[in-house]
């Protein structure tokens, strides 16, 4: 059986680990040390890294973990990630046979230009693209990418678990809250991760239908949304393309 553990990084990134009794795989190591410690404890080898986009905080570990373990390193191409050696295409699968596990590789621009998620194991892990009731910042991308990459993630599977890279959970809520305060099940949500933050734990994984049911991003037609939206910027157009360019601005000075 395959296990996914969150390592904490940093001030509030996720470096994920997928493993079972003898192999792991890790996702977006931006430090090797809570990697590297992990593997010790548990007597694990290292037999792949999974990197989603160049970020610092997402690939500064790859160097030192590539040193000790020499394993293949996945990435999207043209981006500065050290060690790369393999950059999969858009559907492509990758089967690592250790575990075993089959990845389904995703292009979702948009935080960066060529930004890439991994499905597979009942999840999917989408680094900065989709967060906990929230979206990644727009770098090199631009939104109309970002639109639609986030409308390829939601068309996944209801169940589909979400494995994004950072503990965002609550402020997101807070601003989705601004802009949808009658949602009930983002009210609950809102309750639920505070609950898990206090007792420290992670809020996530979520789930696609978690995120469909209350991630203003992926709502941008619904009419409390286009309203308040309305409400509070200049919108020129109010289709689902205007109302998340919108938000996506509202966001950044929120």
């Amino acid at each position: 059986m395959i296990k996914i553990i969150a390592l904490p990084a940093f001030r509030d990134n996720y470096i994920w680990t997928l493993h079972n009794q003898q192999y792991a795989v890790v996702v977006d190591p931006g430090d090797a040390s809570p990697v590297l410690d992990y593997l010790d404890r548990h007597n694990l080898r290292l037999v792949a890294i999974l990197c989603t986009h160049h970020h610092h905080d997402h690939t500064d570990g790859i160097h030192r973990l590539h040193e000790l373990y020499s394993v293949p390193v996945y990435g999207p191409s043209l981006e500065a990630i050290p060690c790369v050696s393999h950059t999969p295409d858009d559907g492509e699968i990758i089967e690592i046979s250790e575990l075993p596990v089959r990845m389904q590789v995703m292009h979702v621009p948009g935080h960066t230009r060529r930004h890439i998620a991994y499905a597979g194991a009942s999840g999917v892990f989408c680094g900065d693209t989709l967060f906990g009731c929230g979206c990644g910042r727009i770098f090199d991308g631009t939104v109309e990418q970002l639109f639609h990459s986030l409308k390829r993630l939601a068309s996944l599977p209801d169940e589909t678990r979400v494995y994004c890279t950072h503990e965002y959970t609550e402020v997101n809520i807070r601003f989705a809250l601004a802009c949808e305060p009658g949602n009930a099940r983002l009210r609950q949500r809102q309750a639920d991760t505070q609950s898990l933050r206090a007792a420290g734990l992670p809020t996530l994984p979520s789930t696609i239908a978690l995120e469909k049911a209350t991630n203003p991003f992926l709502r941008c037609n619904v009419p409390e949304i286009v309203a308040r939206v309305s409400g509070l910027t200049q919108v020129n157009n109010t289709g689902e393309f205007g109302v998340f360019s919108a938000l996506r601005t509202l966001r950044n000075h929120f």
